[in-house]
Parts: structure tokens; C-alpha cells; sequence
């Protein structure tokens, strides 16, 4: 029985729910010191003098080091623009100036509050509006200095970190000949990744080689960054992964995990450091804050012509990712719907911000929030039906993308349409929705809020919940609460990430089986199920008969880290190849013990027979034995890498992602309803058609579509991270808006089975989707329900008071509601 497609338990659920399981935060070494790093107060501002003497004063610390006593040259994954601490200047609040070293995590973290800083302040550039302003101040005066990886060039100047532009040169000519021009600006904040454990680091020193034990989600890429910050070999550098308390992103860059090392060595002990709750929100990488601007050319029979898109995106004080994330713009325009020729500049700036980051999804959400907001708002413009405009301007296979990538399974998307639609009709939605507006409108007419002339011209366009209009227990007719209701779409088409994978795979002398590899299991389940099934599945295992190592760079070849839905494809692939290896050993050791062709064989059950001859048997244990006392045991390894899919080279300039690897398509529906008394969204509905390639294990990708969907309505609808002259504004969980289980609707899912013939067993990509076309479909469901256009997030209460007060006749439709709330209350208070 193949195991695929099945849900066997996650191989870490017991430790994990007994509170067994060893986190990153967890570990401890005899003799063990504690370091905590000084931070910046201020987000901008000259440093004249750092003095250490009151920490010095502070019980049990050791030592105070500035940026005197370590390495004193800039490194970065792309651009080499970071400090390891601050020298001249400080470009962020929370940035670190000083080290301080004790034999306690309380001596520490008193330490690093006690040193005396002087910083002549400077008035931050707060806003990529400012960093991009004639004559703004320069949050790096010498940025010109700044390496670039493989001296790429990624239209750096000034506070551009990274300019990325297609430019056809045509878009005059698609203009000219519209009928229609529609334009829209669309803004979206920052989003915390809310991880529960925080960043930690525990170093050790000896031999001259440096071990990093931490909770990471690419320890390779963490070993380089490590050895590029000290200026040693990335072979002197073994990390060493544990349990991972949460990441969604924020896990995937070097963080306290020099410091530590840089001390193990000074010191020759153990170091350990750990984020407190604050550093994790100030220093976090959060997702970037964007303003993405878009207009269309179109025609009045709904082709779009054109497309001009002006795309600015929030690096922070550092570069961090930033450059290699402004390819992605390309493939989200113009590419699921046809959009004629398209220009997109894409523009990542500098700001004296907390640097930004990788979270899930990283700018697909805002990217996609754009487009979808923008379609809609095409659509409006035509006065067509929204779902019905998506359907007609859908690409078809072979269309190309704007990097000249041919998308040969485009009509995937047309099969979401078509399958949502089966579960939950647009049509009908929207008729009842309709026929809802009218019991609002004549409420609101009733009480005088509305003119039937108002009602006549179309500019009130509402709906209301449907188990507001119904007969109660007795039958009778409920009162109506004025709820507006509304239905959104959005459709996305995402990538599964490349880069390298491997793994090798032991049968063990018992018959079970271990994969080694350094895979991160991050949440997902990827590791924890995924991984173990594509192994069990070739070798004819059950899925709890494979063990899969904790990563260590040291025992593991190159892993990519957990990232863009990349292990079950990607390591998965490694794993499938090297198990069928390991099978094809087992048949020809198998075959001479048992005196039959190998092609006679079948393994299953842990047991190898000859067909149709079951008394001829012999457990995999047994031919494990018998390999590993005469030619050794039977392993073998395996590597994989996504090629690049076919792609014009020339399509844009600065591009540091050339294609766009083993897409998958998606579409989203939300049902929503507004009060419009207290202006609270409430997500009634999501259905979500999700493409998969195969579904290795349904309930794993079923948990990762509801969590997907869950940090989504947070983006959209209650997430603050506000700042204030560069500064967070919010610095506790407790205004975050955070979503909790109440607001988040039981997500219905339907799962598409396209295999990919370079997958394991056809798998691609699926943890990192979900979230993606979230936010729009969202913003879109809310436009409706309020006839007015949501194009900045979130969508909190207040935004959509104000946004009802300022559209003409939205304030009457919720004054109506309002007394009609207030005749309810004094009813049912006569009553009781």
C-alpha cells in the first residue's frame, strides 16, 4: 500500500506535544557566558563617544567591546553594506554598538542597558517617499563603497539599493489608443513574523573551528555568513540545528550568531546570547513596507492594452535581500492575465528603519494586493462583472511572462475558477448580495439617510449578512442589522524555490531506514512527513520506519534551507533519487540471496519477496546485514537542483532572478460582512483552489493552507507595525493585532493534483502560497460590500468608518444601521 497521499503522524509530534523536544533556547553549557549587545536609542544620528564604565560596574560583567575590537569591514548577502557593530553612525534604532560579556544573562542584559552612549541625533529619513525626495540625506554617505556580490549590477545610487526595470518602450503608442484609462496607487505596511521562539545563538571554540548550535532555517547559508563576518573559511564554521520555534522567514539570516562566535573564540567558552521581547520586534526583518502604483490602458470591450507599474519598496537601513526581491514584480505583472506590453520599475530604497526582510510569501502578498485590487478596479470602471473580466483577460498556456518564461500550464487556473465556482457560485453570491442592498437601501430611505434618487443613480451598492433576513424560532421575521456584505477573488501564480538540495539516505541493519540531510524542519511538516514518505514509498517502508537527522553542515552536503516551498520538491527530489539507489542495491543484493532476477522482486512491508512466491522472502533487515558484512553498507547520496526555466535574458535590467521555477496557480474567494456601527470586518467564507503538483501528505497541506490564510486576514485586516520618525510604534504583542482563532473562518479547500515530472512523485511547492493572494481577495470583498475602494492596508475598524463617512451616502446607510441597532437594544430591553 503506497503511503503517499496518507497522513501518517509528524515524526516530532510526541516530543513536541510532551514538551521534550530541545528548542534553540533551551540549550545550556557547563561554563557557559552570556552576551547581550547595546543598542542604538535612536534611529539616526553620529556616534561621538560609547562608554563602557558603568556596565564594567555591573556585577558579574566580564567585558564591554566596540566596534574597535571586531572585525571593522562590511559584509551583506548581496550588497556588503552592515557592520557588525556601528562605528561612525547609527542608521536604525535597535542597531548594536556594543557588546557586553558576563556570567550571567541578567548580568548581560543590565550591562548592555548601562552603557553611556553619545549620539548626536539626525533626523531620519523615515519613509521611502523621503529617502527618494530631491536633496534627501543619504542614509549611507558612502554607499558607493559598498561591494556588490559577483559585482553585479543592481542600479544602485544614492538610497536606491536596487533598481530593477522593463521598459518595452511602447507604452505611448498602448495609451493613446485607450478608451479607458484606470489608475490606482496601493499602499501596505510592514508585517511581523511572530515567531514564538526568539533568535538565539549558543558558540563554542576549539581546534580553531567555531560550532554554532541554533534554531535556523538555512544553516548553510548561516555557516557563510558567519565565516564572511569573521574572515575565515566557511570550513571552520560547523553549525549544528535543533527544534525550530517558529520562523515564516525571520530565521533564514545571520543574526546574534557571530557575536557568539566572535566570543567563543576571545573567550575559549561556551557563548550564548538570546533575543529579549523587545529586541525581537525592533531588530525583526520584517515583510517590506510598499507602495506599488499601477495604470492601465484599456479598451472599452475590456483589453487591456497596457500596463505602467511604479513599484517602491522599504529595504530598511540595510540591503539585506532586498535587491534579488526586486525581480519578483516581473513575474506577477503581466503574467496570469494578459496585459498587453508592460512597463515595471521596481525601486528598493534605504530608510532609517529596522532593515526588512523575509517573510512568507515575502512581497508576493503587497504584489499581488496591487494587481488583484487593480483588476477589480478596472473591472468597475467597464461596469463588468469582476470574476467574469478575470475569466476573459486569463493567460493561455504558452503565454509568456514579462522574462519571456512561457507559462505551459496557465489553464490550470481557468480549472480554480471553475472549481470554486462549483462550491461556492460567484453568480448567486453576488445576486443575493444585490438583493440584500435593497432591504439596506430602503432601511436607510426609510429614515430619511437616502433619497430613492440616490438609490436610482447606483452610488449605494450594498449587502447585507443573510442570516440577518430570516425567520427566528418561531418563525417569525429577525430584525435586520444592516450588516454590508461583499465577495472578492484573487488569483495568483507562485514559484517553487530552486537552489540546492541534497540528501543521503542509509539502510540500517534493522531494516529501517535514516535520511541525512540538512533540511530544516520549520512547521511546515515538510521534514517531519513529507520527506520521510518519498523515502518510505521507494524503499517500501512505512513512513514512521524512516528517521530524518537534525541538520549539521559538518555531516550534510548543501542545503538551501527552509524557504519558498522549496524542501518537499527540491530536497524531496534528492531524497527519491538516492532512495532509488539504495532500492536498486537492495534488489541486487536481494537477488543473490534469494537466487532470482532482480526484475522478479517486490519490496514491500519491509519484506523482499519474489513474485507470486511468498514462502521466498527476506526482511530488508536481513539483506542490510548481509551488504554491510560483505561489500559494505547500502547508502547512497543524491543532489538536486531546479533548473532555470527557458527565459529571455534580456528581458530587464538588474534582475538578479532570472526565472520563475515550478509555478503553481491559485485562487482565492472571501465572503465578508461589515457592521458598519463599529466598522469590524468579519470574514463569513474562504475558499481556497490551491495547485500542488501531488499532495504527498493532505493534512499537512491542509494546516499550512489554514495558517497561510490565518497570517493573510492579519496582513489584511488588523496588523500594526507602525512607525513614527523611523521608529515601531507598537513594541508589545498587546496592540499588535495579532488574529485570533475567532477571526479566522474554517478555510474550505480544494486541492488540484497537476504532477511535475521533475518532483518526487510529482510534487511541487505548497507551505508558502497560501498567503499569497490572501490580502487581496480580502480588500476586494470588503470594496464591494462598502462601494468604496480599499487600497491601503490593513483594514481596520477605523479605516472603514472613515471610509464610510467620506462616500457619499455611505454615512446615512450606517446612521440607518445605527438607530436601527439602537431600536433593537430598546426593544429587547422592554422585553426582558
Amino acid at each position: 500500500m503506497s503511503v503517499l497521499g496518507t497522513s501518517p503522524d509528524r515524526s516530532d509530534a510526541d516530543a513536541k506535544l510532551r514538551g521534550q523536544a530541545i528548542f534553540g533556547a533551551d540549550l545550556s553549557r557547563t561554563g557557559m557566558l552570556w552576551a547581550a549587545l547595546a543598542r542604538s536609542p535612536v534611529a539616526a544620528g553620529r556616534i561621538r563617544a560609547i562608554d563602557p564604565a558603568p556596565a564594567l560596574r555591573v556585577d558579574g560583567v566580564l567585558e564591554v567591546l566596540t566596534s574597535a575590537d571586531v572585525p571593522d569591514w562590511r559584509t551583506g548577502v548581496i550588497v556588503s553594506d552592515t557592520p557588525l557593530l556601528a562605528a561612525d553612525y547609527v542608521a536604525y534604532e535597535g542597531e548594536p554598538v556594543a557588546i557586553v560579556v558576563a556570567e550571567s544573562r541578567t548580568a548581560a542584559e543590565a550591562g548592555s542597558r548601562a552603557v553611556a552612549l553619545d549620539i548626536e541625533t539626525a533626523e531620519p529619513v523615515s519613509t521611502p517617499e523621503q529617502a527618494l525626495a530631491p536633496g534627501a540625506r543619504l542614509v549611507h554617505p558612502d554607499w558607493n563603497r559598498f561591494a556588490v556580490a559577483g559585482g553585479a549590477d543592481i542600479g544602485r545610487g544614492g538610497n536606491v539599493v536596487a533598481e530593477v526595470v522593463h521598459d518595452p518602450g511602447d507604452l505611448d503608442e498602448a495609451f493613446a489608443a485607450a478608451d479607458v484609462v484606470v489608475e490606482g496607487t496601493y499602499r501596505t505596511p510592514r508585517q511581523y513574523q511572530a515567531h514564538l521562539e526568539p533568535k538565539m545563538a549558543l558558540a563554542t571554540y576549539e581546534s580553531g573551528r567555531f560550532t554554532i548550535e541554533v534554531s535556523h532555517q538555512y544553516p548553510f547559508r548561516l555557516r557563510d555568513r558567519v565565516a564572511q563576518i569573521l574572515g575565515v573559511a566557511p570550513s571552520t564554521v560547523r553549525v549544528v540545528g535543533h527544534h525550530i520555534g517558529g520562523g515564516f522567514g525571520a530565521k533564514l539570516d545571520v543574526s546574534l550568531e557571530a557575536f557568539a562566535a566572535l566570543l567563543a573564540r576571545r573567550f575559549r567558552r561556551p557563548v550564548r546570547m538570546q533575543h529579549t521581547a523587545l529586541e525581537e520586534r525592533l531588530v525583526a526583518p520584517c515583510r517590506a513596507n510598499a507602495i506599488v502604483a499601477v495604470r492601465s490602458a484599456v479598451r472599452r470591450d475590456g483589453t487591456i492594452l497596457a500596463t505602467d507599474v511604479e513599484i517602491v519598496s522599504d529595504s530598511g537601513a540595510y540591503a539585506n535581500n532586498g535587491p534579488a526581491l526586486s525581480s519578483i514584480p516581473m513575474f506577477v505583472f503581466g503574467s496570469i492575465y494578459r496585459v498587453g506590453t508592460a512597463r515595471i520599475r521596481t525601486r528598493n530604497v534605504y530608510t532609517n528603519t529596522a532593515p526588512t526582510g523575509a517573510y512568507r510569501g515575502v512581497n508576493g502578498p503587497w504584489l499581488v494586493f496591487a494587481n488583484e485590487r487593480h483588476m477589480d478596479a478596472i473591472a468597475d470602471a467597464l461596469g463588468r462583472d469582476r470574476r467574469d473580466f478575470r475569466l476573459e483577460s486569463l493567460a493561455q498556456d504558452g503565454d509568456l511572462m514579462r522574462n519571456g518564461q512561457p507559462l505551459v500550464e496557465a489553464s490550470i487556473l481557468r480549472e480554480a475558477f471553475d472549481r470554486v465556482d462549483e462550491l461556492a457560485p460567484w453568480r448567486d453570491i453576488v445576486s443575493r448580495n444585490q438583493e440584500q442592498s435593497d432591504v439596506v437601501l430602503r432601511g436607510a430611505r426609510q429614515s430619511g439617510a437616502v433619497s430613492r434618487s440616490a438609490e436610482q443613480s447606483g452610488t449605494v451598492q450594498h449587502g447585507v449578512r443573510q442570516d440577518d433576513i430570516g425567520s427566528g424560532e418561531a418563525g417569525g421575521q429577525r430584525a435586520i442589522t444592516g450588516e454590508l456584505r461583499g465577495v472578492g477573488q484573487a488569483a495568483a501564480v507562485w514559484l517553487t524555490n530552486p537552489m540546492p538540495g541534497h540528501a543521503t539516505v542509509k539502510l540500517n541493519e534493522d531494516g529501517t531506514a535514516t535520511v541525512i540531510t540538512s533540511a530544516t524542519e520549520n512547521g511546515s511538516g515538510a521534514v517531519a512527513t513529507g520527506l520521510r514518505q518519498i523515502a518510505a514509498e521507494a524503499l517500501g517502508l512505512a513512513a514512521n520506519a524512516v528517521t530524518i537527522t537534525m541538520p549539521d553542515t559538518d555531516a550534510t552536503g548543501y542545503d538551501a534551507g527552509s524557504q519558498g516551498s522549496r524542501t518537499t520538491h527540491v530536497v524531496g527530489r534528492a531524497i527519491a533519487d538516492a532512495s532509488a539507489d539504495v532500492r536498486s542495491q537492495v534488489l541486487d543484493r536481494a537477488s543473490q540471496m534469494l537466487e532470482a532476477a532482480p526484475e522478479d522482486l517486490v519490496i514491500a512491508g519491509g519484506v523482499v519477496t519474489v513474485a507470486g512466491v511468498p514462502a521466498a522472502s527476506l526482511t530488508l533487515g536481513a539483506v542490510a546485514q548481509a551488504a554491510t558484512w560483505s561489500d559494505g553498507p547500502i547508502t547512497a547520496g543524491a543532489s538536486y537542483v531546479t533548473p532555470t526555466p527557458p527565459h529571455d535574458p534580456m528581458c530587464a535590467t538588474g534582475m538578479l532572478i532570472k526565472g520563475w521555477p515550478t509555478p503553481t496557480y491559485h485562487l482565492h474567494q472571501a465572503e465578508v460582512s461589515v457592521d458598519p456601527v463599529t466598522g469590524r470586518v468579519t470574514v463569513d467564507r474562504y475558499v481556497v483552489c490551491q495547485e500542488v503538483g501531488r499532495a504527498i501528505h493532505p493534512d499537512a497541506i491542509a494546516g499550512q493552507i489554514q495558517g497561510g490564510v490565518a497570517q493573510g486576514l492579519g496582513f489584511a485586516l488588523s496588523e500594526r507595525v507602525d512607525l513614527d520618525h523611523g521608529r515601531y510604534v507598537l513594541r508589545t504583542f498587546k496592540a499588535h493585532g495579532l488574529p485570533l482563532a475567532e477571526d479566522v473562518p474554517k478555510v474550505e479547500m480544494i486541492v488540484m493534483e497537476h504532477a511535475d515530472a521533475a518532483g518526487p512523485y510529482g510534487a511541487k511547492g505548497a507551505a508558502e502560497p497560501p498567503i499569497v493572494p490572501v490580502a487581496a481577495a480580502v480588500a476586494n470583498a470588503v470594496s464591494d460590500a462598502i462601494g468604496v475602494p480599499f487600497d491601503t492596508l490593513p483594514i481596520t475598524p477605523e479605516a472603514v468608518l472613515e471610509a464610510l463617512e467620506a462616500e457619499p451616502n455611505g454615512e446615512a446607510v450606517a446612521r440607518a444601521a445605527r438607530e436601527r441597532s439602537e431600536q433593537e437594544r430598546e426593544t429587547t430591553g422592554r422585553a426582558s
